[in-house]
């Protein structure tokens, strides 16, 4: 197929590059994470807080704030609906991250140096095993899990042919990684 610039190709095109680019879903926070709020004129109310490992925050007046699976805009608006039922008017809030220490992987087994790591950008399962420093002399390169925990808590294990990705086959396993997500490397 021969590639001509006329205006259905360049639209074609156009469309396929937005519609790649409005795949990433956006930041959902995570237990660990560290969030700024302010609360417009309303300095006393406005403060860092980290988010407890249950996924809430706790604000004077708003009481408990559920975090769960929602992201900066969506907290925002909970704290703004909670202070207005004390507050003359609805209060304008913004949510900003200070710390997303609560987006980690896990990597463990035979592999250089496993562990927890904190990751700030969409990673994938090679990314997270050059984070641990590569497999070990001993690793089993083709019967590597990935273990996610699903929201009803089940969990499933994802399998990751390292041997076939590396080689340039099977490039479909090499998944993006969810926070929390464990590599096990056997």
């Amino acid at each position: 197929m021969k590639f001509r610039a006329d205006g259905f190709n360049v639209f074609l095109i156009y469309a396929l590059l937005a519609s790649s680019l409005s795949l990433a879903a956006p930041y959902t926070i995570n237990p660990g994470d560290v969030l700024r709020v302010d609360v417009w004129n309303e300095e006393s109310l406005s403060r860092e807080i980290l988010v407890r490992p249950d996924g809430m925050i706790s604000l004077p007046m708003a009481g408990d704030i559920d975090t769960n699976a929602a992201t900066t805009t969506q907290v925002a608006d909970k704290i703004s609906k909670a202070l207005g039922k004390y507050l003359k008017d609805t209060p304008r809030v913004v949510v900003s991250l200070v710390s997303v220490d609560g987006n980690k992987v896990y990597v463990i087994g035979k592999v250089e140096q496993p562990g927890a790591y904190v990751v700030t950008s969409d990673t994938d399962v090679m990314q997270a095993l050059a984070l641990a420093g590569g497999l070990n002399a001993f690793a089993a390169e083709n019967d590597i899990r990935v273990l996610r925990r699903k929201p009803d808590g089940s969990q499933v294990a994802i399998p990751f042919r390292y041997a076939e990705v590396k080689s340039g086959d099977e490039l479909e396993t090499n998944i993006v990684l969810q926070s929390r997500d464990v590599v096990v490397v056997p």
